[in-house]
């Protein structure tokens, strides 16, 4: 036998008895990250100035979850009525009084919805206006305060939490409606539970595309990385993170993928 075959031998055997050890190190590793280690601060996404027509009106086949009136097809995340404030046709969270959710389950849709963070300049960063949607129960559009307020990028308004930064920044002044308009795929798995095709987003913040056709990389976990678990349909849910984030005019549109293959 010669050196080299020697030598090759002795590192297939370091590499199959440290192999074990190397998983462990890196199970270590992720178990022992800390939220900052999934936040990025650049690029910024530069600024645009969105045009002032960019509302919608739900077309004749949205379901109106939110039109002004009640909060009849939203419960709470825990069960029982929802606890937010409705007055002036505009639902605002109640700091404190957890998130709500759709009563109604859906796959791939259209989602569309109004948005305010409140006038509150002593606070920054991501206390600053801070709620989010959850597309299906578990993956975060977030919703911020982006207007000249400094945060990780993966994090700001238009971000899918923690994963995708927005293109741009088309946000307006606290106090000022924004919109978006979301176009969501459903993930779909195979029977032993692995991602067939990812879950994939289009966000347009106030009439600006923010996410073009994003692949989803998983859950919205704060600390640690994105997973998939397998899923069917479920809710919409709204984020209570303790600020007083307004919302109106929420509709949905419901989409059949086997249709448009």
């Amino acid at each position: 036998m010669t050196v080299k075959a020697i030598y090759k031998q002795l590192l297939t055997f370091l590499f199959i008895m440290l192999l074990p050890f190397s998983v462990l190190l890196a199970q270590e590793d992720e178990e022992g990250m800390k939220p900052e280690d999934t936040e990025w601060y650049e690029p910024v996404p530069p600024e645009v100035k969105p045009a002032e027509d960019h509302y919608l009106k739900p077309p004749s086949d949205a379901i109106v979850l939110f039109g002004g009136e009640d909060l009849s097809k939203w419960e709470s995340s825990e069960g029982g009525e929802a606890p937010w404030k409705v007055e002036n046709g505009v639902v605002t969270i109640r700091p404190g009084s957890g998130d709500i959710k759709t009563r109604k389950s859906f796959g791939s849709f259209q989602l569309y919805l109004e948005w305010r963070p409140p006038m509150n300049d002593e606070l920054t960063g991501q206390d600053k206006g801070n709620s989010g949607v959850f597309l299906q129960n578990r993956y975060e559009l977030q919703v911020l305060d982006a207007y000249q307020n400094p945060t990780y990028v993966n994090g700001m308004a238009g971000s899918i939490y923690k994963q995708t930064a927005p293109l741009v920044n088309p946000s307006k002044k606290p106090g000022q409606w924004e919109s978006y308009n979301i176009s969501y795929t459903a993930p779909e798995f195979s029977e032993d539970g692995s991602v067939t095709s990812p879950a994939r987003v289009t966000v347009v913040w106030n009439g600006v595309v923010v996410q073009n056709n994003t692949k989803i990389k998983g859950d919205t976990p704060y600390v640690g990385l994105p997973e998939y678990k397998p899923h069917g349909q479920a809710p919409i849910r709204l984020q209570d993170h303790n600020s007083k984030v307004s919302y109106r005019n929420i509709w949905i549109r419901e989409i059949d993928r086997k249709n448009n293959r």
